[in-house]
């Protein structure tokens, strides 16, 4: 039940784009800047899961992205489905790929060969809610990376990622690391980085997983609009 294009009716009273529907799972995509979930403060009440449950009442929350990212997210549509997913993301078997564009000249790997930062994380209690490379304190944290090239008038390169493991912030993170944050990161880009551009471009581009009702291998792709 592979599906790539977005179907933009269900959600539209809510504004959310809809790629997939069952009664199993929903497949939506989550603009920037707006929560997955609700915060703390009146201000942060408006979430991706309360808009989706405003169009389907038994909408459950599976997974996340950060506020700045944008992309593809599931939720589930029955207590079984939401368990089965939520498996899956904690055995690694949901596989995801996302599109960012970094600072500076990410070196391209003969072949377009894959790359792994392998480079533990930890929080920065000083700095809450910041995380931190600590080879002492950190949890395991691998991501695996590519090159799409590089432009010179830019001065930028477009990567491909696939987060091994899920912890908190941990592309921007890994990707700091190296040298080449992300543009547009408030949080891990100095002031120069942060003003290239007006969001963070960080794209989660591509899921593919077992359904939990059928059992039938499903990807799902949402271009970028950078």
């Amino acid at each position: 039940m592979p599906q790539s294009e977005p179907d933009r009716a269900p959600g539209a009273a809510t504004g959310l784009q809809c790629l997939h529907e069952d009664s199993h799972l929903l497949v939506l995509a989550k603009p920037p800047g707006l929560l997955c979930v609700p915060g703390r403060g009146p201000d942060k009440e408006d979430c991706l899961s309360r808009r989706a449950q405003a169009q389907w009442a038994d909408a459950l929350v599976v997974h996340r992205l950060d506020q700045a990212t944008s992309g593809l997210v599931l939720m589930a549509r029955n207590t079984e489905a939401q368990r089965r997913l939520g498996r899956a993301f904690e055995l690694r078997q949901v596989h995801k790929r996302y599109l960012a564009v970094v600072a500076g000249a990410l070196a391209q790997a003969p072949d377009g060969a894959w790359s792994t930062i392998d480079l533990p994380i930890a929080a920065d209690w000083e700095r809450r809610p910041l995380r931190t490379i600590d080879p002492h304190r950190g949890k395991p944290s691998q991501t695996r990376w590519r090159s799409l090239g590089y432009d010179a008038a830019t001065d930028s390169s477009r990567v491909e990622l696939e987060p091994l493991t899920g912890r908190t912030h941990q592309l921007r993170v890994h990707l700091a690391a190296l040298g080449h944050p992300i543009l547009g990161d408030a949080l891990y880009a100095d002031r120069c980085v942060q003003a290239r551009a007006l969001r963070l471009l960080l794209h989660a581009q591509w899921l593919a997983f077992e359904h939990p009702g059928t059992g039938q291998w499903v990807e799902f792709t949402l271009p970028t609009t950078f």
